[in-house]
């Protein structure tokens, strides 16, 4: 990643110099097909026309562009010499006029990373298929830029493409001469650009609306996927959230969707889960279920559609001024993304989704050495790409969510309101929106904004019981913060008292409370029967860790499944795997309270977390002695929820899912063997083409299949999913050698595209294999540096934290990073982080499994 960095300070400085007026983009990508050149990059022609003012005449800056190589440069009709003006990724601009004009024909290169322009070759049938992918800064793949949120510009796309190719843009496209050309968009930052190309599956809808003047808005809608997806395309329930969604947020925002149509491309190979391109979102195509797949997976894909929806006002319509208040749209699109969905969809369970899945994400990133206030201090680019993360997604949806509590929803989303407007495709920092939200609430924003945005780290809220003659006779709240972050915030909270009432474990009594400092008393509760369970953040209104007292815990090790709400239900579940993180409850007692109440868990998305989590602990927080046992209890466990799930119900299948990755005994692997040959059967349970991979993995883990296996079932599904399936489990094979090739094709070489680099990390990274392993811990801290210098940051972040060796869990790898760290002070901060990040990650796992060893 040489030279392809930009720091604030020089952005700052070339916003205050230049102002842009447009773009006029043409790109040639008929080269995308057809044989490729005989050595270097396959490239397409991109050709640029700047329109730019200048401050002060006569001064000097510079444009972005990566690209292997510039034909040539003109500025104001001075033709300039590429040699002397491009270095690879900055094209410099001297004697600058007041108004500027410059032209840039370039070749840049189709990326293998999902980075720039990426190019995919469909396995089943051959056909080509490209999309873009920019944020933060990678437009400068495709064309010259001034690469910053705060240069916003209208753009025209002019793009060829092969005859039997369909092209689509922000705006509106039509083929003319053997051209696509796009109307202009609206001013946008470079990152939200979008060129999306090839011969994809393409289906068309519409949504309208009368608007308050009178009129009608018209929205044509797409939808699109790769021909081999199209079987299992389901466009119907996209177009019916992509409706859900616009009513949604028009009620609520009272601005128009500002970009024309709206289509939605499900593109191979993406790293991200979506992103929010105007008028051209695009999601990974992992969205569209070639298999059966419980109501959770069609509630993920509607939040993530109504997350990116969010961001065409978060973000697209109103941009952060620069990366420091990413926030502005992610938290925002986070916490809108859940709440238009409980709000105007069927998936009405959604903030227990919220609470269970995302908050944990926020939690864990908030408790790393690398933690940040939400309004984070981003010194460039590569800060940038690593702040995409669950402080500035999670957390700070969060923190929204505390927000409606403090200032109430309607001062909320009027605050919203006025903000788009007066800010409407322009750029903003913290205090534009503190300022509206100081208006429609009557708040001071200031105070509020200091503890939560400001400031890094969770608080823990413990209730403190005093009982007498079976009442309460005092109830507090202990407010506790890690040294390293001391901030006590104020929170407002709800607290639940529960009992059991006819074996149920049912709320009796609660109140609403702000708690600030480190000891709240909640006269509120005082007299109340004496409580089996005290649940402090119930109905999880704001952002906190929660303990319990002693009482409370013994009752949610006996009675969790008691409880009747769902939301309650899952805090506890969260409040449980939090302590088993942060080593205070055993790992195995974690495991066991999984084994004992999971069966009995309705909300499936919930159930897939402790799934996972079981997975987590038993490989990073169980005592090494226990393992086994633990391993043995977990698979016999998971077998027998599977056999007394009710046929053909998400949650059988969720338990045969989850079998797939527990299963341990000769019992447990030969009934998925069986399964897989057709020999066995579960009343109900549908091996299908993904369930059929997810069978065949423990028995390649365990050498009872091979590489014949593998290949004959990549036979069965010849498709771009298949053969991601197929490289994973190759790489998941139990022997020296695969391991040596594995690492090989990811580290030493970059003929792996990037989900096939994940693909082969996630089947290298196996926790029954550690033995096996063990050797590549001293080649990975050898190699990181080597490999954050030479490749594309996305596949140095897959590298450096997928490869870190978790798995190998002694004092001995904690002090290999910390002797990397002290050794490689001149390597990127960035890849500095991730090591710390894993390196934090793993002395957690050796304090858990020492608590765990000590339980006996």
């Amino acid at each position: 990643m040489p030279g392809e960095n930009l720091t604030r300070e020089e952005a700052r400085t070339r916003a205050e110099l230049l102002s842009v007026t447009s773009y006029e983009v043409e790109l040639d990508l008929r080269s995308a097909v057809g044989e490729g050149p005989a050595s270097g990059p396959r490239t397409f022609r991109s050709l640029t026309t700047l329109r730019f003012t200048c401050a002060e005449p006569g001064a000097s800056s510079f444009a972005d562009l990566v690209a292997p190589s510039v034909e040539s440069v003109t500025l104001n009709g001075r033709a300039l010499d590429p040699a002397e003006v491009f270095d690879g990724t900055r094209v410099a601009l001297d004697g600058l006029a007041a108004e500027n004009t410059l032209v840039v024909d370039a070749r840049c290169a189709y990326s293998r990373t999902g980075e720039g322009m990426h190019r995919f070759v469909d396995p089943e049938d051959g056909e080509v298929y490209l999309y873009t992918q920019y944020e933060p800064a990678d437009a400068r793949r495709v064309f010259t830029n001034f690469e910053q949120p705060d240069l916003k510009a209208p753009y025209r796309f002019r793009v060829q493409a092969p005859a039997d190719w369909r092209v689509w843009s922000n705006g509106a496209g039509e083929l003319t001469s053997g051209v696509w050309e796009f109307a202009e968009t609206a001013p946008i930052s470079t990152y939200i650009t979008c060129v999306v190309a090839g011969p994809y599956h393409y289906v068309t809808d519409s949504y309208s609306r009368a608007l308050p003047d009178g009129s009608t808005l018209e929205i044509p809608l797409g939808a699109m996927c790769r021909k081999g997806l199209a079987p299992y395309f389901d466009a119907d329930d996209i177009f019916l959230v992509t409706k859900q969604g616009l009513d949604f947020f028009h009620e609520n925002f009272d601005y128009p969707y500002p970009f024309g149509k709206y289509d939605q491309a499900f593109v191979p190979e993406y790293n991200l889960g979506a992103m929010e391109n105007p008028g051209l979102v695009t999601f990974r195509e992992e969205y569209i279920y070639r298999g059966k797949v419980t109501e959770a997976s069609y509630e993920r894909r509607a939040n993530v559609i109504l997350h990116e929806m969010a961001h065409m006002w978060f973000g697209d319509l109103v941009t952060m001024k620069w990366w420091d208040d990413l926030w502005l749209k992610e938290s925002f699109a986070d916490f809108m993304g859940a709440f238009s969905m409980v709000e105007s969809t069927r998936h009405r369970n959604g903030w227990i989704t919220f609470a269970n899945n995302r908050k944990a994400w926020a939690y864990r990133a908030d408790q790393l050495p690398s933690t940040h206030p939400i309004t984070a201090d981003i010194r460039d680019l590569q800060d940038a790409k690593l702040n995409f993360d669950g402080i500035t997604y999670a957390k700070g949806a969060s923190v929204l969510k505390q927000l409606v509590a403090y200032v109430g929803q309607d001062a909320f989303l009027e605050g919203a309101r006025r903000y788009f407007k007066r800010h409407a495709y322009g750029n903003t920092t913290l205090g534009d929106l503190l300022s509206a939200l100081a208006e429609t609430s009557g708040r001071d924003m200031t105070g509020w904004a200091a503890a939560w945005l400001q400031t890094a780290g969770v608080n823990t809220l413990t209730p403190e019981l005093t009982l007498s003659e079976g009442k309460v006779a005092e109830l507090a709240v202990r407010q506790e913060a890690a040294p390293s972050h001391p901030e006590l915030r104020p929170h407002r909270v709800a607290i639940g008292l529960y009992r059991r009432e006819n074996g149920a474990l049912v709320r009796y009594a609660r109140a609403e409370a702000d708690v600030a400092g480190p000891r709240t008393v909640i006269t509120e509760l005082a007299g109340q029967d004496a409580p089996e369970l005290v649940l402090v953040n119930d109905d999880d209104l704001t952002y906190c860790k929660i303990g319990f007292d002693e009482t409370s815990l013994a009752t949610l090790r006996a009675h969790l499944g008691d409880i009747t709400d769902p939301l309650a239900r899952a805090l506890c579940w969260s409040a449980l795997w939090g302590l088993t993180r942060d080593g205070l409850l055993p790992g195995r007692e974690f495991i066991a309270i999984v084994l004992r109440f999971a069966g009995r868990e309705s909300d499936i998305g919930v159930l897939q977390m402790l799934h996972s989590w079981a997975r987590t602990t038993l490989a990073h927080y169980v005592a090494p002695a226990r393992r086994e046992e633990t391993a043995a209890a977990l698979g016999a466990g998971a077998l027998k929820e599977l056999r007394a799930a009710e046929p053909g119900s998400q949650h059988q299948l969720t338990w045969a899912r989850f079998l797939a990755t527990a299963a341990a005994s000769a019992e447990e692997l030969a009934l998925v063997e069986g399964l897989l040959a057709g020999t066995e059967s579960v009343e109900g349970l549908e091996v299908d083409q993904e369930l059929r991979w997810a069978f065949l993995e423990p028995l390649v883990v365990d050498g009872r299949a091979g590489e014949k296996e593998i290949e004959a079932e990549l036979a069965r599904d010849h498709t771009a999913s298949g053969k991601r399936h197929q490289v994973r489990l190759l790489a998941s094979r139990p022997t020296e050698a695969v391991k040596a090739q594995v690492w090989a094709q990811v580290v030493e070489s970059d003929e792996l595209s990037n989900a096939l680099v994940e693909a082969s990390i996630d089947g290298f990274e196996q926790s029954s294999q550690r033995a096996l392993i063990a050797p590549y811990a001293e080649k990975y801290f050898a190699a990181i540096a080597r490999v954050w210098s030479e490749r594309s940051i996305q596949i140095g972040m897959d590298i450096v934290r997928g490869l870190f060796p978790s798995l190998q869990d002694s004092a001995a790898t904690l002090e290999q990073a910390d002797t990397w760290l002290l050794q490689h002070p001149e390597v990127s901060q960035a890849a500095r982080r991730l090591v710390a990040e894993s390196r934090d990650d793993l002395a957690r796992a050796l304090r858990a499994q020492e608590c765990d060893a000590k339980a006996g």
